[in-house]
């Protein structure tokens, strides 16, 4: 099975020491596009925004597409709108990483992407990308039983239900 594509939109408002995206691009595990509108048409992009939760239906798509994130700042308020992409938001997750450790939803990029894999099928891509890190393993054990649930669902309404457990 074939690696899915990763990408992410910089909007270089983060520590460039502690940014997780930069650091996955560095080791060639992802590619940074300048802008949002640089996505590729149909990429799976990740944001809190979508109205649809990411499940393993999504992964013809990511897999012919690829898979985004919007590296921005969570305080900064605005997410950049990504009309030539596909929205998609991950369900209830706890952050690992050492500045959000422990919130629910408030992931960095390389926690989102190693969720997203995980939940479409692709868990040893997911721990590839968390070995750069020296909390990554952390979070895949600190989300374990709703990641397994997630990515046994069908599909986005199967996600949701199965995120009720765990909220």
């Amino acid at each position: 099975m074939a690696d899915i594509r990763l990408l992410a939109y910089h909007a270089g408002q983060c520590d460039p020491k502690r940014c997780t995206s930069l650091k996955l691009a560095r080791f060639g595990l992802l590619r940074l596009v300048p802008r949002a509108a640089s996505l590729p048409r149909g990429v799976l992009v990740l944001t809190p925004e979508a109205e649809r939760a990411l499940s393993p239906a999504d992964t013809p798509r990511a897999a012919r597409s690829g898979l985004a994130v919007l590296d921005v700042s969570w305080k900064r308020g605005r997410i950049p709108r990504v009309p030539q992409g596909v929205p998609r938001a991950l369900p209830y997750l706890l952050a690992a990483n050492p500045v959000n450790y422990g919130k629910p939803f408030v992931l960095s990029s390389v926690e989102a992407l190693a969720a997203a894999l995980t939940i479409l099928g692709r868990a040893e891509q997911a721990r590839a990308v968390l070995a750069k890190f020296a909390w990554g393993g952390t979070f895949l054990a600190l989300n374990q039983e709703p990641l397994e649930a997630y990515a046994a669902a069908r599909d986005s309404s199967d996600v949701v239900e199965a995120q009720r457990l765990f909220t």
